[in-house]
C-alpha cells in the first residue's frame, strides 16, 4: 500500500530539504503502539526532511495507522506502507494476532517473537525487488534478524529502543558489565558505576531483570545484533540529556537524537489521530477541559501494556475523589473487571460528575496533554509518555510497573526534577497482573495534592517543566539540535549509499 508519492504543498514543502529524496528508509518497528508509534512519528520527520519513507507492517497493522495514513497523504510526504502477511497461525497464533496487545496471555511472546523473525525472508525479497535501493533499515532493537539483511543488502543497520538515553546508558553498564549475572535476591541493591551521576536501584528495577517468555533465549542476539548495528536513533533531545548523551556517545560509535519525534504533530486534529482511534467524542472532551481553569486538571494514564489489579483501580479512584481536583482518568480496555464496573456504576461517577472525566479504552494523549486545563500528568513513565509530558511542559507524578520506566523515574524525579513519586511498593511483572493495591489511596491523595497545589516545590517542579517543554520545542525548530541531527543523518545515509554504489 503507498501513498503521498505525489508532490502536494504540505509540510515536507515546508521544511529546507537538505539531500535528494533517492535518500530510502526502510523502517521497521515492533508491533506493540508503543514502539510503533514512534516511528510512524519518524517515519515523517524524515520525510518532511526530503528522505523516502518504507515503514514495514502488517495487515491488521496498517488497518490502525488510517490516522497516520491520511496525515501523511494530506501533507504530500513521500512514505509508503511495505505490507508483509503476517505468519501468526504458523506459530501457534489465532490468525490475525499480529500486535503484542493482542496476545492472549505473556507465554505467547516467544511464539509472536518467532512470527517476527519469520518476516526475514519475505522482506527481503519486497527489498530486492523495490524500485527505489534502500540506504539503511532502522529498526527495533528487538528485530535482531533485519542485522542479517542489512548486510546482505550492503547497507547500514540502525537500531531505536524506544528509550531515553539516560535509561540505554544505564542498559548499556548492566549488560556490558553482567551486573545481574549473580544476584538472586530480587531487592539487592545495584550500583551502577561508569555512570556519570551517582545510580543504584534494586535487581527487580533494573534493565535485564524482565521476565518475559521468549525474550531470554533472544536477549543475547538483540544485544549482540545492537552493539554492532551502525548507530542508534534515539527519541530524545541533546538540551534534555545533555550529560548522559556525552556518556553514551563514548561506548557507541553513532548515535543521533532527533526527537521529541511526537512533536511532527502541530496541530489537534493530528494529534487527536495519532494512535488508535480515540475511545471518546473528542469534541466533549475538549469542552469539558475548556470549562475548567488553567492548569487544574490532573491527567492519569498508564499505557497501552500496564494491566491494573481490580483493587488497585479502586484505589487509585479513592484517592482521586479524595483530592477534590478535577481530572481525567484513563482506565485501558482491557481493565474493564466486573467488579470495577459495578464500583464505578455504584456511586463512584455520580460523585465525581462535576470534575471527573473516566476515559474506557485508547485517549489522545498528546491533544490532552497539550491543553491549557492539563496541570500534572500521573504516568507509568513509559517513555513515550514521559516525552509527551516533557513536551507539553507538564509536571509529573510517576508510577512506574517494568522495564526502564523505574529508570525513566530517576531521570524525571531526581535529574530533571520536574515530577514526584506515588510511591510504588513493587515491580510488576509484564503481563501478570498485579496481585493486590501497590500504591494507597492516601498516597494518591497526598501525591496529586501536593503536585496540584501552589507550594514551593510543585512551582519549581512546573517552572522547569515549561522550561524543557520550550527546549524540547526549539530543538526540532529549523537551526535547532534534532533539526540539525536529522540532516544529519539524512546526509550519512545518503553518502553511505553513494560511497556503496
Amino acid at each position: 500500500m503507498s501513498f503521498a508519492s505525489h508532490a502536494g504543498a504540505g509540510a515536507g514543502d515546508q521544511q529546507h530539504r537538505c539531500c535528494s529524496r533517492t535518500v530510502h528508509f526502510v523502517l521497521v518497528p515492533m508491533m506493540a503502539q508503543g514502539h510503533t508509534i514512534p516511528m510512524t512519528d519518524m517515519a515523517r520527520l524524515l520525510a518532511e526532511h526530503g528522505a523516502q519513507i518504507s515503514l514495514v507492517t502488517t495487515p491488521v497493522n496498517a488497518g490502525r495507522m488510517a490516522g497516520f495514513v491520511a496525515a501523511v497523504e494530506e501533507a504530500g510526504l513521500p512514505v509508503q506502507l511495505l505490507e508483509l502477511p503476517f505468519p501468526a497461525a504458523d506459530f501457534g497464533l489465532p490468525d490475525g494476532c499480529e500486535n503484542i496487545d493482542m496476545l492472549q496471555c505473556k507465554d505467547d511472546m516467544r511464539k509472536f517473537l518467532e512470527a517476527c523473525g519469520a518476516l526475514r525472508e519475505p522482506l527481503m525479497a519486497r527489498l530486492r525487488q523495490h524500485d527505489l535501493p534502500p540506504s539503511c533499515i532502522v529498526s527495533d532493537m528487538m528485530h535482531w534478524w533485519t542485522s542479517d539483511i542489512a548486510r546482505e543488502l550492503g547497507i547500514p543497520r540502525l537500531t531505536f529502543s524506544g528509550f531515553c538515553t539516560f535509561a540505554s546508558l544505564a542498559r548499556d553498564i548492566v549488560y556490558r558489565n553482567n551486573l545481574l549475572r549473580d544476584l538472586t535476591d530480587e531487592e539487592e541493591v545495584v550500583k551502577l558505576s561508569g555512570f556519570p551521576t551517582p545510580l543504584e536501584l534494586p535487581k527487580a528495577r533494573l534493565p535485564g531483570s524482565l521476565c518475559v517468555p521468549g525474550l531470554e533465549e533472544i536477549r543475547e542476539k538483540i544485544y549482540d545484533e545492537e552493539m554492532r548495528s551502525d548507530g542508534k536513533v534515539m527519541n530524545s533531545f541533546d538540551e534534555l540529556e545533555t550529560l548522559y548523551m556525552e556518556s553514551y556517545k563514548q561506548v557507541t560509535d553513532k548515535v543521533w537524537t532527533i526527537g521529541p519525534m511526537c512533536l511532527c504533530h502541530r496541530d489537534r486534529n493530528t494529534m487527536a489521530a495519532r494512535g488508535n482511534k480515540a475511545s471518546l467524542d473528542e469534541v466533549k472532551c475538549l469542552q469539558w477541559l475548556d470549562s475548567k481553569k488553567p492548569g487544574s486538571v490532573i491527567f492519569v494514564s498508564f499505557g497501552t501494556l500496564v494491566s491494573t489489579a481490580p483493587q488497585q483501580l479502586v484505589e487509585l479512584g479513592l484517592g482521586l475523589e479524595a483530592s477534590n481536583k478535577p481530572f481525567i482518568w484513563v482506565i485501558k480496555a482491557g481493565n474493564k473487571f466486573p467488579v470495577v464496573e459495578k464500583w464505578l456504576a455504584d456511586g463512584f461517577e455520580e460523585r465525581v460528575i462535576d470534575r471527573g472525566m473516566i476515559i474506557r479504552g485508547w485517549a489522545p494523549q498528546m491533544m490532552i496533554l497539550w491543553h491549557q486545563a492539563i496541570g500534572g500528568f500521573m504516568t507509568h513513565c513509559g517513555w513515550n509518555s514521559t516525552i509527551e509530558g516533557i513536551c507539553a511542559g507538564v509536571p509529573m507524578i510517576t508510577w512506574p510497573h517494568f522495564a526502564e520506566q523505574f529508570l525513566n523515574e530517576k531521570l524525571v524525579v531526581d535529574h530533571l526534577k520536574i515530577g514526584m513519586e506515588v510511591g510504588v511498593k513493587g515491580v510488576t511483572q509484564w503481563g501478570s497482573e498485579q496481585k493486590e493495591a501497590q500504591v494507597t489511596r492516601n498516597s494518591v491523595e497526598t501525591a496529586v495534592s501536593t503536585l496540584m497545589n501552589e507550594g514551593e516545590a510543585a512551582q519549581g517542579m512546573r517552572m522547569r517543566a515549561k522550561d524543557f517543554g520550550i527546549k524540547a520545542r526549539r530543538a526540532l525548530e529549523e537551526g535547532g539540535s534534532s533539526y540539525n541531527n536529522i540532516r544529519l543523518l539524512i546526509q550519512e545515509m545518503g553518502n553511505e549509499q553513494n560511497a556503496s554504489g
